[in-house]
């Protein structure tokens, strides 16, 4: 409730503007199923052993779901399947449905029975769910998991092409088994009452994935694995944080509905390994966010990035508060400097490997917001809702929709030269939907999400060392592959820097002020200060970042690992055309240089849009700061100063369309009329 009350003036600055939003989010919701009603359709599969789902033999036709849609002209779009189409027979080197789609979309259409109290989405629900349940396997060595993979006439298809690991798909832990925990899980407390009996098939089903995870994956709770020096939990899903976190979704629904014991505990063991997950602060990469993978220390990506919410929602089923403040740093601190710096990328491996943006990436990162917000009680993180939700709307590298309302389409991605993908296949359906129903429960948020027209935008600039000038024992290195198993050279090469090499950049500073510069580097298994860099811009030195100091290989792919330092130049620096130059500094152990990322000490985002302009500032500062930012438009600006825990610590009304605020050390700052 408090929460709700304090982010009512992102849309309140003229009273009678918030009761008309909400009475227009009633009559018109953003929700509209007609795109991923038209992805979805019946099959009547073989007799095939090991498999049968509920009431089979008097409902023989299944609901499934038609992996891609590719536009075709005249905005119609065309159901394809995964792989190469074999035309003679009809089938598809992978297969046309899969279980992790079918799974995610009945979650949809069981949220959208239960807010709008459809029936029709409840019997779509309803078949969805037989149809990820006639793909688990229920007899042999690996009951409980489940086929990815099937084909049009409903025969599954254990091993696609090209390979995916498990293979065949059934054959042990994997995303598709987390997925089907999480539609389970919020299955069963949705059919609970309304069908016990279905609601009972759902429970045996739940049991049987149990099984599978027990003695899969927790069979080594307690157990760690050694990654580059660091000890990582190895009761993962899939060695993954993101997967385990889909299924810690349904588990805290079905803990919910049933207090079951078994399924509590299960839900305690994953939620800690994803806490353990938790890496860095304000300052330091991966800046508090819970990293994906448990066999890599470098990469973090937007993707499935549901691991905080899934805390969140985790700490209120177990009571566990430690979870949700694991929660609150990713959303206190990475989330605010990517909303205001690029968006939701999709992926940092650790530097800005890919830009493009998809709808999983931009609903794990909305929905984790509201769900932090809900158990916090923090307005904070519900007023960053709309900036992510914005994306949907115009806030992304296209400045162009990627929504459409009328016809429930959700593209597929955008690049970051404004390149859109215009297929809408089922993940982007999907968490466009899930993204809609959000919006749509909290209307002001879905207000906030209409100012999306970027006014301004002062961040981060990638410096790639590879193409600056080199100096004296300075080599540019291509190696075969930019993936070294565990992360990713951002432009596919990298310098070598030996005694007296150094490497000079121009960097096009927006605004003069103080900033950071965050070198991109491979980590060494080398004593910490035996190798390093220091950097400055013009006259303005920054103090060394060491490249040494990586622990024991273990299990990672590689040894070492790319890493991405901080430092804090001396001083401000003026606007425009900037020398940067980083220098070798060590013993003679070679330095290997990625890039050097130019990051300002206060970032921020202004946007418009619905009459109302939005503006967000993060800070990069140990201590207190102010900037003077352009907000456009009519009214007074309300200023909210959070901390780098999303806490309220401040909040003054401004006038002016050039407004000066305050921002907290490592916290951020919304201003927005």
């Amino acid at each position: 409730m408090a929460a709700a009350a304090m982010l009512v003036p992102v849309v309140s600055v003229t009273g009678p503007a918030v009761a008309g939003a909400e009475s227009t989010a009633a009559a018109a919701p953003l929700t509209n199923l007609a795109h991923l009603d038209f992805l979805g359709d019946e099959v009547t599969p073989p007799e095939q052993e090991g498999h049968t789902t509920y009431d089979l033999a008097a409902q023989p036709s299944l609901g499934v779901l038609w992996t891609y849609a590719d536009a075709r002209d005249g905005g119609t779009f065309e159901r394809v399947g995964g792989g190469e189409y074999d035309p003679v027979t009809d089938t598809w080197s992978q297969g046309a449905f899969n279980a992790d789609d079918v799974s995610r979309a009945a979650i949809v259409y069981l949220r959208h029975w239960q807010q709008f109290d459809d029936t029709s989405s409840r019997d779509t629900a309803f078949d969805l769910l037989r149809g990820l349940t006639y793909m688990q396997t229920v007899s042999g060595p690996n009951t409980g998991n489940v086929v990815l993979w099937m084909q049009p006439d409903g025969t599954l298809n254990p091993s696609a092409e090209p390979v995916e690991l498990p293979d065949p798909s059934d054959s042990g832990p994997s995303y598709w088994l987390a997925r089907t925990v999480w539609a389970l899980g919020e299955g069963y407390a949705a059919f609970q009452d309304a069908d016990p009996a279905f609601a009972g098939f759902l429970q045996d089903r739940m049991n049987l994935s149990l099984d599978a995870l027990d003695r899969q994956v927790l069979i080594r709770y307690g157990e760690y694995q050694t990654v580059d020096g660091l000890q990582r939990p190895a009761w993962l899903i899939a060695d993954g944080a993101d997967a385990s976190a889909e299924a810690v979704y349904g588990l805290a629904a079905y803990v919910e509905a049933t207090g079951d014991t078994r399924a509590r505990a299960a839900l305690q063991q994953f939620s800690e390994g994803i806490a353990l997950m938790s890496a860095g602060d304000a300052r330091t990469w991966p800046f508090g966010a819970i990293q994906p993978w448990a066999l890599s220390r470098s990469v973090w990506h937007s993707w499935g990035d549901q691991m905080s919410g899934s805390l969140a929602r985790s700490s209120a089923v177990l009571d566990d508060e430690s979870l949700l403040d694991t929660a609150i740093r990713q959303n206190a601190n990475l989330t605010p400097h990517l909303l205001a710096g690029s968006g939701p990328d999709h992926s940092w491996q650790p530097g800005p490997t890919n830009r493009s943006q998809i709808a999983y990436g931009v609903d794990a990162t909305m929905q984790n917001l509201l769900a932090v917000s809900e158990e916090s009680g923090e307005a904070s993180f519900r007023d960053l809702a709309g900036f992510a939700g914005s994306w949907y709307f115009g806030n992304n590298p296209a400045g162009e929709p990627m929504y459409v309302p009328e016809t429930g389409v959700t593209y597929d991605g955008v690049e970051f030269n404004g390149d859109i993908n215009r297929n809408s296949g089922a993940e982007s359906a999907i968490h466009g939907q899930l993204s809609m129903l959000a919006l749509d429960a909290t209307p002001a948020v879905a207000l906030a999400s209409q100012a999306a027209q970027q006014r301004s935008r002062v961040s981060w600039q990638l410096l790639e060392a590879e193409d600056g000038r080199l100096s004296n024992a300075a080599t540019v290195v291509t190696p075969e592959s930019a993936w070294t198993g565990e992360a990713e050279y951002s432009a596919g090469s990298y310098v070598e820097l030996e005694p007296s090499g150094w490497v000079r950049n121009t960097v096009d500073l927006p605004v003069a002020g103080r900033y950071l510069l965050m070198p991109v580097f491979n980590r060494q298994e080398v004593p910490l200060t035996s190798v390093g860099t220091r950097s400055l811009i013009g006259r303005s030195p920054a103090g060394v970042v060491s490249h040494g100091g990586a622990g024991e290989q273990g299990v990672s792919a590689a040894p070492g690992y790319l890493d991405v330092g901080t430092s804090q130049l001396a001083t401000a620096v003026a606007a425009g055309p900037n020398a940067v130059q980083t220098f070798y500094v060590g013993d003679g152990t070679t330095a290997q240089l990625d890039a050097v990322l130019v990051q300002p000490e206060v970032e921020w985002l202004v946007v418009s849009g619905g009459g109302h302009t939005r503006a967000l500032l993060k800070s990069f500062a140990v201590l207190q700061r102010s900037a003077t930012i352009a907000v456009p438009g009519e009214g007074n600006v309300l200023v909210s100063v959070y901390d780098n825990q999303g806490r309220l610590t401040a909040r003054t009304w401004k006038s002016g369309d050039i407004v000066t605020v305050t921002l907290e050390p490592g916290g951020f700052t919304i201003a927005q009329r």
